[in-house]
């Protein structure tokens, strides 16, 4: 019989179709790669075709915006939000609004067009997590933004419009409605018991272990008890940490030994499919006009963590408008078969 799980953190219900329920082979998602004909801008030897970069690790004695780097960021050429301007916060009858000002940018992660998260050498993906923290750092020293989102989109059906690989950044001058909830969520449950909803959680999935995939010294990897998608996959420390910003270096090591781990299973076990993955970081406390006492407990009930969801099913109408998911894979199922991979 099909089960309904509550997310206890996202406070949203999913729909376990175990009547549906399908083995990873039964899934044909193999990444569709997106096609950038013959010229690549983000391919070292063509730094003029892409705004100047913000931020790069370079070879001793390159350049900026010429050869030499082995992790580049720069701004987004056609970005969602504009770092110029005030945001002008006005009303407009009952309806709200402000100038779309914030931050767009792309870290191009390796020079080779080719070499994905999955297949990168550990040192070159510590790299690229370092661009990761050093990029919302400084974004998160600008007080109009209060939140910095980092994201990948990797292949067309999950949003891909170039093919080399990259990660894009983008600072807000609102707290996402996703993280707002996720913060609510966390805020209130350690009101109410003086301990981390994500901490309760990780402590349950140890013991209970039919979700956890693998865990080091610092993470864990586990498919969550409500997951939406086929083989989703959440990352999280293993003890409490409140924000990603000042993670230390071996904890960066860490993070880049289960990141690999999780994203080379799921390209040998799903035949390399499109996916999305998404850091949920800490709120920007700096940022001006936040609202009275809202950050107090923050330290204590946040926990950041980062989302992997392959895009192996379609949201259709009924999710959009139910707002409940249908995921055909129990994630038991997923995490059992990601663990013998």
């Amino acid at each position: 019989m099909p089960e309904l799980r509550h997310d206890p953190i996202q406070r949203r219900w999913v729909i376990i179709a175990t009547e549906r329920a399908k083995r990873p082979s039964d899934f044909t998602g193999t990444l569709d790669e997106t096609p950038n004909g013959n010229f690549c801008p983000f391919c070292e030897g063509n730094e003029h075709t892409t705004p100047p970069e913000v931020f790069a690790y370079r070879l001793n004695g390159s350049q900026p915006n010429q050869p030499g780097w082995t992790v580049r960021v720069v701004s987004n050429k056609f970005p969602a939000l504009c770092i110029e301007g005030d945001l002008c916060r006005e009303g407009e009858g009952i309806f709200d609004k402000m100038n779309g000002v914030g931050a767009h940018e792309v870290v191009i992660e390796t020079t080779d067009h080719n070499l994905h998260l999955a297949d990168q050498s550990l040192e070159h993906l510590e790299l690229v997590i370092r661009a990761y923290q050093h990029r919302l750092n400084d974004l998160m020293g600008d007080p109009r933004f209060r939140y910095v989102l980092i994201f990948k989109n990797y292949g067309v059906t999950a949003g891909a419009s170039l093919a080399h690989p990259h990660t894009q950044l983008i600072a807000t001058p609102i707290t996402p409605r996703t993280i707002s909830m996720e913060l609510d969520s966390a805020r209130e449950h350690y009101l109410r018991k003086e301990r981390c909803l994500f901490c309760d959680i990780i402590r349950q999935e140890l013991k209970d272990g039919s979700r956890v995939i693998a865990r080091n010294e610092d993470f864990i990897a586990l498919c969550p008890y409500a997951s939406r998608f086929p083989f989703e996959v959440l990352i999280a420390p293993l003890t409490h940490h409140h924000t990603f910003a000042d993670i230390s270096e071996d904890q960066i090591k860490s993070l880049s030994r289960i990141m690999k781990d999780m994203l080379t299973r799921l390209k040998v076990s799903l035949n390399d499919p499109p996916y999305n993955f998404v850091f949920h970081v800490a709120p920007n406390t700096r940022a001006q006009a936040k609202r009275p006492g809202y950050w107090v407990t923050l330290e204590q009930d946040w926990h950041w963590h980062i989302e992997i969801m392959p895009r192996l099913t379609r949201v259709a109408g009924f999710e959009w408008g139910t707002g409940f998911y249908i995921n055909p894979v129990p994630p038991e199922d997923a995490a059992r078969y990601l663990r013998e991979v």
